[in-house]
């Protein structure tokens, strides 16, 4: 009888499987993928484009896509502990990479800010490099109410408030990349594995060629 499609044969579902404890090597090859995708959607969006809310409309199908890769590439669909993991790692890497790149981008702005502005906007502003030229940035542009309210008075005031700002939007592209990817794990994870094919492992670790065996 014939063995299948090459690509799902116990041997190489076995070599991308791999003998880790508790990752499998398909799943660190995605996660290396998914940071990747995350560093080309910060550029884009925050360099070329410079649209930066579609970086977040974007993190959480981006965590779901590389979740999904992940045990795909593993050809793994039980047990659903590692279904899980495979995803949640993938999304993890993808989210970190997405959310360093954000936040150094936008802190690589305020802070080699010379306040500069072209003769038509008021010419250049009479600030510190860094912060403070962005705090007078705002102030020139009619924001000084809205910082006032979010407890902002002066440039070091200002530069506190940036930095909670952008760590605190770091960690909403980690948690959408996660979460997208464990979307995408748990829809795995409550498949049913295709008949005939050998992608369940039993608890050993050694491949099996009938799901009935695991």
């Amino acid at each position: 009888m014939s063995a299948g499609p090459a690509h799902l044969t116990p041997e190489l579902i076995a070599e991308r499987q791999g003998s880790g404890r508790f990752l499998d090597r398909g799943a660190i090859f995605a996660g290396w993928v998914g940071l990747g995708m995350g560093l080309v959607i910060a550029i884009a969006f925050e360099l070329i484009v410079a649209i930066q809310p579609l970086v977040f409309l974007l993190a959480l199908p981006a965590g779901a896509l590389i979740g999904a890769y992940a045990n795909v590439r593993s050809e793994r669909w039980r047990p659903r502990g590692r279904v899980l993991t495979n995803s949640a790692y993938a999304g993890l890497v993808t989210g970190v990479g997405l959310a360093l790149l954000y936040v150094a981008i936008r802190l690589l702005f305020i802070y080699a800010d010379s306040g500069y502005r072209v003769d038509s906007q008021g010419g250049q502003l009479a600030c510190s490099p860094g912060p403070g030229c962005t705090y007078e940035r705002y102030l020139a542009a009619g924001r000084g109410p809205e910082l006032t309210a979010s407890g902002v008075s002066d440039a070091a005031s200002s530069e506190s408030f940036v930095l909670g700002e952008h760590l605190a939007g770091g960690l909403t592209l980690i948690a959408l990349s996660t979460g997208g990817a464990l979307m995408a794990g748990g829809l795995r994870a409550g498949r049913t594995p295709p008949a005939g094919q050998s992608a369940a492992r039993s608890e050993d670790r050694y491949p099996v060629r009938d799901p009935a065996e695991a």
